[in-house]
């Protein structure tokens, strides 16, 4: 599967669509509420380096389910988060490697393909081993988009969330093509990421991107389980995640795009934790 704009309904360039806000209370609440929740929620996150383990389950509309497993190496640079995905494969790994932030930039290398190759903003969309998940999905740049309206506090999954209604950027270079925008709910308790909706052609939702359940490691919250719904297709990715080590002693140079042809390093059994 390609997750690609065609594959997600997207047509055609679009002419400046703005999908409209949807204020929860009817009126407009304070804007400078909402922009210091959301600046609040970019400073956070896993505290260093961490290792996560997970299985994708992909569920296809027709045909039968599989799974796929892969790690994830993260942490934070001066840029914003980054993280490294790999997938084994019985032809050779594949990697990503996703730095977040203002200035989102993918690289991707695919086992004896020789150097790592930079992802434009559509390529970022392309699905990851024929699942929903993209790397568009893990690196969420949307929630660094500075064209927002704060929509005020809605329920999500029996929960209060702050909901903002955030607009890419206007440049076609660092923005997916035909994408109008994003609907994002942060929890109001734990200021932690709870749903994304990908909005596409006259702001009908494509996709969603949902938080099942988190799971506490010492004093750190994850996410256990996250679904990845295609609205169009109706397939489905569950993604879990079986294991985690934090507070990790990384070389920085695992997370530059020259080193992404080299493996990461094995993370010891000992410092692994199942979830």
């Amino acid at each position: 599967m390609l997750l690609s704009s065609s594959r997600l309904g997207l047509a055609a360039p679009l002419e400046a669509f703005r999908p409209p806000a949807q204020f929860i209370s009817g009126s407009r609440p304070d804007q400078s509420e909402g922009a210091r929740i959301l600046q609040t929620f970019q400073q956070a996150g896993i505290s260093g380096y961490y290792w996560l383990a997970f299985e994708l389950r992909v569920m296809p509309r027709q045909g039968a389910d599989r799974t796929i497993i892969g790690e994830l190496h993260g942490g934070r640079n001066a840029l914003g988060p980054i993280s490294r995905l790999t997938l084994p494969a019985a032809a050779g790994e594949q990697r990503w490697l996703l730095q977040s932030g203002p200035q989102p930039t993918t690289w991707q290398w695919l086992g004896g393909a020789g150097e790592p190759t930079a992802l434009t903003s559509n390529e970022s969309l392309q699905a990851i081993a024929g699942s929903e998940l993209t790397p568009f999905d893990l690196q969420m740049p949307f929630l660094y988009w500075t064209d927002f309206i704060y929509e005020g506090v809605a329920k999500v999954r029996g929960r209060p969330a702050h909901s903002f209604l955030l607009y890419p950027p206007t440049d076609q270079s660092t923005s997916p093509m035909d994408l109008t925008g994003v609907r994002v709910h942060l929890d109001t308790e734990f200021q932690a990421f709870m749903q994304a909706e990908l909005l596409g052609t006259k702001g009908a939702i494509t996709k969603t991107i949902t938080i099942l359940n988190l799971k506490k490691i010492g004093e750190q919250w994850l996410p256990k389980s996250i679904d990845l719904r295609n609205h169009l297709t109706r397939a489905k990715t569950r993604l879990t995640i079986t294991a985690a080590a934090l507070a990790l002693t990384l070389p920085v140079s695992i997370f530059a795009p020259t080193d992404l042809a080299k493996p990461a390093p094995v993370v010891p059994g000992e410092q692994r934790q199942p979830l």
